[in-house]
Formats: C-alpha cells, structure tokens, sequence
C-alpha cells in the first residue's frame, strides 16, 4: 500500500531544509522498500515547526516537525509511516490547537492540497466560486462583493465591492484587473504564501473580478524577492489556460480573461497603486497625483481594479459561499477575515486567519506564545514600517479597522512585529524616517526632503543637542510629511515616529512632560 507523505514547498520551509527532508525521504524509503508519494505542498503557517512533514494515515493526516534530513531513518524505524509516536509527532493535523481555533476561509487549501493540481483544487472546493459568477451578471457578482462587506487588504481598507462598481460603470472596451503583489511590509508574508501554496485561489479571485467588471486582462505585480511564487503562478497559468478557465473562453462562457505575472525590481514605492501602474507601463515608479483615480484612469490610463493578493483571495469564498457567510464574520464595519502575520521577537511565528475583532493579546500571546526571548513585551508594530507603535497594555485593542484608527494605529496588510523590553525605539523611531527616505520615490518635497531631515532631528535629539527645540522641530517636520505628501509612503512614516516619541520617551532622552509641553 502506498504511503502519501506531504512535504511543504513553500520558500519559508525550503529555507529550513525541507528539500534536502523530501530527498532523504525518497531516498531511505527506496532502500527500505517502503511504497510513497511524496506531495510538495503548501505550509500549514506553523513557521516554528517548519519543515512539517504530514502522513496520510488512513485519510487522517499526522504530523511531524521541525523535521530535519538526519531525523528522517529514526523517524521511518519509529513508524512514521503508521503514524506512530515519536518526540517530533504533533498528532492529528486537524486536532493541532493552533490550527483548529483558526477560521480559515481565504486560507481554506493552504498545506492541505497540492499546489498545482487543479483536480485537487476543485475537489477542496475550487473554482465554485467561478462558476457561480458565470451563472451571474456583472452587476450581480459586484452586489455580492459589496453586500459581503470585503474591504482591500493591502493597508487602505477600500470597499472591494464600491472600487469593482466604480470600473464597471466606467465606459470603455478596455479594462484591466492589476493585483498587487508587492508585498514589501516588515513582518509581512502572507501573499507569499498563498501564491506559493494556493495559486488558483488568486487566479480564481483575479478571474471573477474581471468577468464583474468587464476586463479581458489581468497582471499581478509581483517583488522581485519572490522567484519562487513566480514560477508556481506562471506554471499555475499555463495550467489553467490548458482547462480552459483562462483565456478566449472561460468555463465555456464565451467571455475572455487572461492572467500574466509581471516582475517588480526591489522598489518599495510600487506597492503603492499609482507606482506600480507605472511600474507595469515600464516607466520607473512614480507616485500620481490623485484624481484622476485609478479606478477611471489606471493601467495606460484604462478603467483599472487594484487590489491585493488577500483581496482577490477572498474573493471565491464569497462567489462559493454567499455573501452573508462571510460577512458572518468580524467586528462592525470590518468584515470577513483578515489573514495576520505574526513575526519579530515572537515563539511561533506565522500566520494566524481569524475574523476581525480578535485581540492583540490573543495572537501574540495565544497564538504567538509571547517573545521569543522569554522577557516582557514592550512595544508591538501593526501593519508594516509606518505602522505606530503599540504598548503591553495596549494587547487587549481589537484588531479592526476603526478601533485600530481611534487609537492612532493602522491594521494595514496584517504583519504584526513584537519588539521586547530591550528594543530601542529611538532606534527604530530614526529607522522609519531612514526607510522613507531611502525608498520614497522622490517626487513630493515632504517626502524626500521630509524624510531626510528627520533622519538628522533624530540624531541631533538622542545626541542631546537642543532636545526641546529640535522636538518641536521633528513635530513641525512630521506634521508637513502628514499633511503634504502625495501618498503613504510619506504621509504614514511620522506614525511610527510619533508614538515612539510620545510612549517611550526615555528613549530619546526625554521626559513625558518634554514630550506633552
């Protein structure tokens, strides 16, 4: 009888040695006359435990890990392929505690199918959601995304289904889908993942929205950093266009939609949506001014939707599902599910999918088992580089987009960084100022001049030089970077600055009342 035995793909895992796991596995299996298959799937988001390796045991899956290729012959002479205990042994896949509390929608295949095996995709569900889209109008499956409640995952919190209306009603023949995956937010690892782990979800996601909007052609931008996610869609592409879903005929109904990847080069700036339309027309990536939107006036000046990799992700759920079951989920105005990354000085780092409204406290501390380093919480960073600053007692805000906003912070694309009691935020207060000038596309003042010389107040602050005068000079400067700044990137980088002043002002050599006076 043959022994399924799945070993992640995923870059994460390979990092760690899970191709030299799947080659031992191979090998001693061989020599020992043992029957397996081995399946490169997607990682199950247990980063501390990677490489994870499953065992398909009587179609209940056991796991084992972190799996090293020198664990694997006391492994196989323990009974790996039975199941059988052993120190590395997790138990049932599906009865892991960290996994089970999850309500996994966007991230429902991930470590559980084969990448790119479309039959094993539609057999979990896949491509349901397509066809229900087909079987709709436009204007139907654009109600849906609104009535869902899907709001952008890449940091703005856009109604998904208010920008997919605003393309629709434009007139013109041609109109493109561009999905955003330059995902270059510290502590951010997601899209990764899923484009490693589930490609069809973002083709499928990709496909509905354009068949909603009246688009022939779809891009997603992909970083530079990711080869790997880049050779699993481009295969996944040519995967589907040979099913029949991509291209002049989609499923058979006569309509057309076709999906090409396209590389960024390293820039920070293209992940905002106006540079990377202008990253993907071949020009350098430029910030534009707004209006015109993009939405009316985007990618060579088309009607375009810009949405991200978690956007369009979620996107089958609510074809497959209904729009009721997922807005079913969250807090208030924040809807669904938000895939968080939890990462920096953390025990068990990855990702955790849960409805908005769960806690600070539940992921670091539930989820994340606290620091790494054993000693106390002192500062946690909420979505990317130019996300404030949050304290210990700060754990127990939601995170949801408007709570999030009361409190000076930003949910932005999840990734959640935990810095622990010997974290110098002086230091990471002149990093994000270091960040913004350093990729700030240099085309507004207060951004590029801005950033600058905020780098130097820092210093001249921790240096002791006029500290009160060059505060109130800092201050002045972030409240020009906020107000006059063409996008994010220089109007978000005096957030983490500002509330590393404002909370942890021992740090740069002040007091409380320096800071409030």
């Amino acid at each position: 009888m043959t022994t399924t035995i799945y070993i992640p793909r995923d870059s994460s895992a390979r990092a760690v040695g899970a191709d030299e796991v799947a080659v031992a596995l191979t090998a001693e299996a061989a020599r020992r006359g043992d029957d397996v298959t081995i399946v490169r799937n997607g990682s199950r988001g247990m980063l501390w435990l990677e490489p994870f390796v499953e065992v398909d045991v009587e179609g209940t899956r056991v796991g084992y890990g972190p799996v090293q290729a020198d664990d694997v012959a006391g492994l196989l002479d323990a009974g790996l392929l039975t199941g059988a205990d052993h120190a590395l042994r997790h138990g049932a896949v599906s009865e892991i505690a960290w996994l089970a509390r999850q309500d996994r929608l966007t991230y429902a295949r991930m470590g559980v199918i084969d990448p790119l095996d479309l039959d094993d995709y539609q057999a979990h569900g896949g491509l349901a959601g397509l066809r229900n889209a087909i079987a709709l109008t436009p204007q139907g499956v654009v109600d849906a995304v609104a009535a869902s409640g899907l709001r952008g995952r890449g940091g703005a919190g856009f109604p998904a289904g208010r920008k997919w209306q605003t393309v629709l009603d434009a007139p013109g023949d041609t109109k493109y889908i561009c999905c955003n995956a330059d995902e270059g937010d510290s502590g951010t690892y997601a899209d990764r993942m899923l484009m490693e782990g589930d490609p069809f979800t973002l083709l499928e996601g990709m496909t509905i929205a354009g068949l909603a909007v009246g688009a022939t052609q779809g891009f997603i931008y992909l970083r530079s950093e990711y080869p790997d996610a880049r050779d699993i869609l481009r295969e996944a592409i040519e995967i589907a266009r040979g099913f029949g879903w991509l291209g002049a005929d989609v499923l058979g109904s006569g309509r057309t939609f076709d999906i090409d990847v396209r590389m960024g080069a390293g820039a920070y700036i293209c992940g905002e949506e106006t540079s990377m339309l202008d990253s993907l027309e071949g020009k350098r990536g430029m910030v534009r001014a707004k209006p015109p939107l993009p939405a009316l006036e985007g990618l060579f000046g088309k009607p375009t939707v810009v949405n991200n990799v978690l956007t369009l992700g979620s996107v089958p759920f609510v074809l497959a599902e209904g729009a009721d079951a997922y807005a079913s989920r969250g807090l208030d105005r924040s809807l669904g599910t938000q895939v968080f990354q939890l990462a920096g000085n953390i025990k068990q780092g990855g990702v955790v999918e849960l409805g908005f409204g769960v806690t600070l406290r539940e992921l670091v501390e539930d989820f994340g088992g606290g620091t790494a380093s054993g000693r106390p919480i002192r500062a946690i960073q909420v979505g990317g580089p130019l996300g404030s600053y949050l304290t210990a007692d700060q754990l127990d805000l939601p995170l949801e987009y408007e709570t999030f906003a009361a409190a000076g912070a930003m949910v932005g694309h999840g990734g959640i960084v935990v810095h622990d009691d010997t974290a110098d935020m002086a230091r990471l207060a002149r990093f994000a100022m270091e960040f913004c000038s350093e990729e700030s596309c240099g085309k507004c003042t207060p951004c590029r001049v801005g950033s600058t010389r905020g780098v130097e107040v820092i210093d001249k602050i921790t240096a002791g030089d006029d500290r009160q005068g060059n505060l109130t000079l800092l201050l002045d400067l972030c409240d020009v970077m906020t107000d006059g700044s063409l996008c994010a990137m220089g109007g978000l980088t005096p957030m983490p600055v500002r509330s590393a002043i404002s909370k942890f002002p021992e740090d740069f050599g002040l007091t409380a009342q320096e800071v409030t006076s």
